[in-house]
């Protein structure tokens, strides 16, 4: 029997039976549909936040106050609080040749004001390097100048939110706005940034970070953004960061460096579990559909009994009719899978058009996963029909018993 036989055999003896087909299609296409859909969820969530992270910056380490660690026994309840960063230690560590640029960070929350409108609103202090190393553009203006970072200078750039409320339809390029009870003029006006991993640009007022210090009365940093010179010299420069702090520091090692690089492939390796536990979930609708591809299998064998002792007295062997049933599951199977794909298609690209800003995407490799298990799922599930068919003998067979 060709190959060509086999396909067309198959393929008549589901057409007699649509009923069954439609069911057996119908709980495949669910199971596929399911895996697909929960696996494009979780790979879609995972590359949104590889790519919320990337946009940070580039080569980036954060140098945060305080040593984050894990340690055995009771936290002291007496301990040295761990020591305040500088702009002293933000300008010692361009000492380490791998650094490209280091932004030194201070946040807090103050009303501003202007022509009676009122608001609070995070003030960020910051140096001109902030905008090389956060990537941040600009629509108007310009950006914080180039000058000693201990100099508080009564200037600041706003986002696109503060722009809207406060200067509405105006220029605000120029014009004078009160945060506390200092007064800075608008030297610039963000593009529009939206939320990056918790960080509104749009509803943020920069300023130089000696005026952000003056402002809160503080002499510590938030934390320092450090922008290496290539990926490779990232970890060169961790080591030297380190050493910098520590002299500094009296021998103190209380600082946490935190790696782009590492935050990415943490959140990237939770994220692909995540989904390969999701998609392992929903592949239990794949047995239930296999379950029911075995019963109908069953039923078609016991009502096709005179048919395969025909073609057994006919000459076919075990393995052709073997073969021929086999054949028909996985036809049923790739018809679900296939159309489990569509649906699964069809609801994603409804779920972008519910939620634009949220990038879905199927991976390639997710369909043609979901084809090979349903493929696999009928031929392990239709054997054990298809073997009883195949043990038949003709003889009894055709006398139908």
């Amino acid at each position: 029997m060709m190959i060509q036989d086999t396909l067309s055999y198959s393929y008549m003896a589901i057409k007699t039976q649509p009923i069954r087909v439609m069911l057996i299609i119908l709980a495949m296409s669910i199971g596929i549909a399911s895996v697909t859909i929960l696996t494009a969820l979780g790979e879609s969530a995972r590359l949104y936040i590889v790519n919320e992270f990337q946009s940070l910056g580039t080569n980036l380490i954060i140098v945060l106050p305080g040593r984050t660690e894990t340690t055995g026994g009771q936290p002291p309840l007496f301990g040295a609080t761990p020591r305040d960063l500088t702009l002293a230690d933000a300008e010692a560590l361009y000492r380490s040749h791998h650094i490209a640029a280091i932004a030194p960070v201070s946040v807090g929350a103050a009303p501003i004001s202007t022509k009676g409108l009122e608001r609070e609103v995070t003030i960020l202090g910051s140096t001109s390097a902030l905008r090389r190393v956060r990537h941040l553009s600009l629509s108007k203006g310009h950006f914080l100048p180039e000058s000693d970072a201990n100099k508080a200078l009564s200037i600041c750039v706003i986002g696109q939110t503060i722009k809207d409320e406060l200067f509405a339809q105006q220029q605000a390029v120029g014009k004078w706005l009160r945060i506390n009870d200092r007064r800075f003029r608008v030297i610039g006006v963000l593009e529009s940034e939206g939320q990056s991993i918790g960080v509104d640009f749009d509803d943020m007022v920069i300023v130089p970070v000696a005026s952000a210090q003056a402002l809160f009365n503080t002499q510590s940093l938030f934390r320092i953004l450090v922008e290496t010179k290539s990926k490779q010299g990232m970890y060169k420069a961790v080591d030297d960061i380190s050493e910098i702090i520590k002299q500094r520091h009296e021998g103190e090692d209380d600082v946490t460096l935190v790696t782009q690089d590492s935050v990415v492939n943490t959140f990237d390796e939770i994220l692909a579990a995540v989904t390969l536990t999701v998609a392992s979930i929903a592949s239990i609708s794949l047995a239930v559909a296999g379950i029911l591809v075995m019963n109908v299998m069953w039923v078609s064998v016991a009502q096709r009994t005179a048919e395969i002792g025909l073609l057994k007295a006919l000459g076919a062997t075990k393995g052709q009719i073997l073969c021929l049933f086999l054949t028909e599951a996985a036809m049923l199977s790739f018809a679900g899978a296939l159309t489990g794909v569509l649906l699964g298609k069809i609801t994603l690209m409804a779920l972008q058009i519910s939620y634009p800003d949220f990038p879905f995407y199927l991976p390639v490799w997710a369909i043609f996963s979901a084809l090979a298990v349903s493929l696999v799922t009928a031929l392990i599930f239709g054997v054990l029909p298809a073997k009883q068919a195949a043990g038949m003998n003709p003889v009894t067979a055709l006398n139908k018993r």
